[in-house]
């Protein structure tokens, strides 16, 4: 019967919410951009005069993520604007390559991290334990005051520098332990033991965030929707007897898509089938699905893809 779109009243309220969102997005990214850059200098001031490979090795580690973070920013910025001769979708997808940009550098800088550690937990070095207290504290309030702003985001480059500050928060914390047992203890071999164990604890996580990315990139259902129950809800609409060939994908983790053939009943009347595809994209916008390609077809019709 052919393929059918058109915006509804949900779909414009939709994009009007897709729209402030990414604007928050946006300057939660460059004011988490601002914030690491000045601590990551701060801390590299404080890890040379302290002599700690664990602060020295974050430092740097922050370094990578604030240039990260201003190219995220960038393409988060992108990722607003509106579908063209070259991207259908618009440039939505932009904001999950920001994503998958500072997993990998995460990725990298844990990696140098985990080196240096191991170079120092051979021949470890003595530590101002007192300098590395007060820097762990800062670093515990900042980072905590970062992840607080970024709490409530909700696209995947939102979660990853979220996750990123989360991580700097444990990481400062097991430092601030580091440096008490040092003030008491001579063991200079904790500072790259702690280095260690944070490095492997974002190599982990990082890893996790590209994971979700390339699910994504690689077109799968999305973990959000149910679509066993997405096909029930279609199917209780009155005048469809089936759907088959349904194709559900997400553009950056938030807003989805979703093509599908649809088996109209005989005694459905060719007036009534925009009302039905109306009700087919409201069930859809309550599984987030933004956008809906319908072909609505007859039995006369003979669907190569009803097996589907």
């Amino acid at each position: 019967m052919g393929q059918g779109h058109n915006h509804s009243k949900q779909d414009h309220h939709s994009h009007n919410h897709s729209h402030h969102h990414t604007s928050t997005s946006t300057k939660n990214l460059a004011w988490a951009f601002v914030l690491n850059l000045s601590f990551s200098l701060l801390e590299l001031i404080g890890g040379i005069f302290s002599n700690s490979i664990a602060i020295i090795s974050d430092a740097f580690h922050d370094f990578g993520d604030a240039l990260s973070l201003a190219l995220v920013w960038y393409l988060q910025k992108i990722s607003t604007k509106p579908k063209d001769n070259y991207f259908d979708y618009g440039y939505k997808r932009f904001s999950i390559l920001g994503a998958l940009i500072i997993s990998v550098i995460l990725s990298v800088g844990s990696i140098f991290m985990i080196i240096e550690s191991i170079k120092r937990f051979i021949t470890p070095e003595e530590t101002k334990a007192d300098v590395m207290f007060a820097l762990a504290i800062i670093g515990v309030i900042v980072n905590g005051a970062a992840m607080i702003r970024l709490n409530h985001g909700k696209s995947l480059t939102e979660k990853a520098v979220f996750l990123h500050f989360l991580e700097d928060i444990l990481g400062w914390i097991a430092v601030l332990i580091g440096s008490v047992v040092m003030m008491y203890f001579s063991v200079p071999w904790f500072d790259p033991l702690l280095s260690l164990a944070i490095a492997l604890w974002i190599l982990w996580n990082a890893y996790g965030n590209i994971k979700q990315v390339m699910i994504v990139m690689l077109q799968a259902v999305p973990e959000s929707v149910d679509r066993h129950e997405l096909v029930e809800h279609w199917e209780k609409i009155k005048g469809i007897h089936s759907v088959h060939d349904i194709k559900i994908w997400s553009l950056d983790g938030n807003h989805h898509v979703a093509s599908l053939h649809v088996l109209i009943d005989k005694t459905v009347k060719l007036n009534e089938f925009q009302k039905i595809k109306e009700k087919i994209r409201k069930v859809a916008l309550e599984f987030e699905i933004i956008h809906t390609t319908i072909e609505l077809e007859t039995d006369a019709e003979q669907c190569k893809l009803h097996s589907d």
